[in-house]
């Protein structure tokens, strides 16, 4: 909105010339988001637990500490950081660009599937939810819009909008044609439930979200500038760095929301946040033609995802489970350790993890 409306000005004012500059927005846009958290956030709490009472059901197999201490913390505050990154990213994103809506509307899509599951999980007090066959299903048809948006905005030349870019490997994409749909829907469906998965403990998943969303927004900055892009040897993608609009304006609003969901927390996020966060990282992916990098970067909710499969895959075959508990993070729970410990470890691992990601942009 903003953009329309002043970039126009730079003729006539030199001043609105910086509206023209993606770096001067997307630090608008993380500034605006935050704000917004940071003001809102605890009216929105107030209303959440005045609505809520008990506040999220609490697994009766879960750690002890959670049933005792979590008890009757409110849950939907994933609504703060889309109704921050909402905001922000109209004000500051060219509303034209078909990415930033790819992006916006699978984020809000997938919020409004996890919206629907806390409340029934609230109003009911039974942590099960939404039924995850209609989970699945609508998460499967907004990904698969999102992803014939993406091709239809992506050049098409010898392949290109159906390639894999491969990491460690320059100018080379493997073609996959009409399985790049499929393909493009699991990652973005995956991405989602990988980080609804890591949302068990306090500020656990909103860190390597940010952590992850910083760094797909400096990939996408690079894939949609030619220059950079033809330097490194990267799939140019133009007008894809307008996602960086959104990334940024998710980072405002995740560092809005950490100070209210820092350990102990006021208020959790809930799938109304965790859905519609994976599926921003996992549509910015799709879109800027990095999904390997994705399962790089966003290793950690890979993880996380591979211990809840291990779980169940082992039990149903022998009747016995690799872990005290999964997803992984509640393992090592059981196992003694302090949960803001396992958080910060956790956190290096993230950090640590989208190093390597970021490495692959040049090691080609």
């Amino acid at each position: 909105m903003l953009y329309e409306l002043l970039s126009k000005l730079s003729e006539d004012y030199q001043i609105f010339n910086l509206f023209n500059y993606i770096t001067f927005r997307v630090g608008g846009a993380v500034m605006t988001s935050m704000l917004i958290a940071f003001i809102f956030g605890p009216k929105l709490i107030n209303v959440l637990r005045s609505k809520q009472g008990k506040g999220q059901p609490i697994r009766e197999d879960g750690p002890e500490s959670h049933i005792i201490a979590k008890a009757g913390t409110p849950t939907m505050g994933g609504l703060l950081i889309l109704v921050s990154m909402g905001i922000s990213v109209l004000l500051w994103g060219d509303l034209s660009n078909p990415f930033l809506w790819v992006v916006m509307l699978v984020t809000i899509g997938f919020g409004a599937i996890g919206f629907a599951d806390d409340y029934l999980k609230v109003s009911k007090q039974n942590p099960k939810g939404l039924n995850g066959r209609i989970k699945l299903v609508l998460e499967f048809i907004i990904a698969a819009a999102a992803v014939y948006v993406c091709l239809k905005s992506t050049p098409a030349g010898d392949g290109f909008n159906t390639g894999l870019a491969l990491p460690f490997l320059k100018d080379f994409t493997l073609n996959l044609g009409m399985f790049f749909i499929p393909f493009g829907c699991l990652v973005i469906v995956g991405a989602s439930n990988a980080v609804n998965l890591t949302d068990g403990l306090d500020g656990l998943a909103i860190v390597p979200v940010m952590i992850a969303a910083a760094s797909f927004a400096a990939i996408a900055y690079l894939v949609g500038n030619s220059v950079y892009s033809s330097y490194l040897g990267i799939p140019y993608v133009p007008g894809s760095a307008e996602i960086v609009i959104v990334l940024g304006a998710l980072l405002g609003a995740g560092l809005g929301f950490l100070w209210y969901n820092a350990p102990p927390a006021m208020v959790f996020m809930g799938d109304t946040g965790s859905l519609a966060l994976g599926g921003a990282l996992g549509s910015a992916a799709v879109a800027v033609k990095h999904e390997i990098v994705l399962a790089i970067i966003g290793g950690l909710f890979v993880l996380e995802a591979v211990s809840v499969i291990v779980q169940v895959a082992s039990f149903k075959m022998t009747g016995k489970r690799v872990f005290r508990m999964a997803p992984i993070h509640h393992h090592f729970e059981k196992k003694g350790w302090a949960e803001p410990t396992i958080v910060i470890r956790f956190w290096i691992i993230a950090v640590i993890l989208a190093l390597i990601g970021l490495s692959t942009l040049k090691l080609r």
